[in-house]
């Protein structure tokens, strides 16, 4: 454990960190899973593009907030419309 007061500081703005950055990895695992289930399912097209934009948005907000590479993000983005894309053919 740190002695001096900036490094406990410190300390403890790592863990809160550590946590949001966690929640927002699963939520983004989420969001794609959900995507995935629904075009697995046969869902209606505006169901699953809605739930497309949903993981689009948190990929997005997660490449922002430093949590994913914006090359990981935009190469999950990618990877994921083109299976939407396949499925909904219209």
């Amino acid at each position: 454990m740190a002695n001096i007061k900036s490094a406990k500081k410190r300390a403890k703005q790592e863990i809160k960190r550590r946590q949001k950055n966690l929640n927002r990895k699963t939520s983004v695992k989420s969001a794609v899973k959900k995507v995935e289930a629904a075009l697995e399912a046969g869902e209606s097209k505006e169901k699953t593009m809605e739930l497309f934009k949903d993981a689009e948005a948190q990929l997005a907000r997660a490449k922002v907030k430093g949590v994913l590479h914006a090359n990981t993000s935009a190469r999950r983005i990618g990877k994921l419309a083109k299976k939407v894309a396949a499925k909904h053919k219209s």
